[in-house]
């Protein structure tokens, strides 16, 4: 558990940095004009939006992880629920991709 509270510490301080889309519009926003380098959806999304989200990673080549509940990603941002999040900053990209890598309950898509 305590790495869960870790990766939701490193999208809270990309928020206060400016550096994290939120809500489906703005994360596919995001991937499309090419500024996201990675993209956490909610394990509790619906599965639309896991597919929308996994197909157009895949074809614009981002990173998509599947983690946390909708609740626990808006309140790691400082908002109400989200159901996707673009992280657009490579270093706290990285620094998120690697504690998820260190978890072994992850969902890679």
């Amino acid at each position: 558990m305590k790495q869960k509270s870790k990766v939701f510490s490193l999208l809270g301080l990309a928020t206060k940095a400016g550096k994290v889309k939120s809500g489906e519009f703005s994360t596919e926003k995001a991937v499309k004009t090419g500024s996201a380098c990675a993209v956490v959806v909610a394990t509790d999304a619906s599965d639309n939006t896991k597919k929308m989200f996994r197909n157009m990673c895949d074809f614009y080549h981002v990173p998509i992880y599947v983690y946390g509940l909708k609740e626990e990603l808006g309140h790691a941002i400082g908002k109400q629920m989200r159901a996707s999040i673009a992280i657009i900053d490579q270093g706290f990209s990285d620094a998120i991709k690697k504690q998820l890598e260190m978890e072994q309950d992850m969902e890679v898509l």
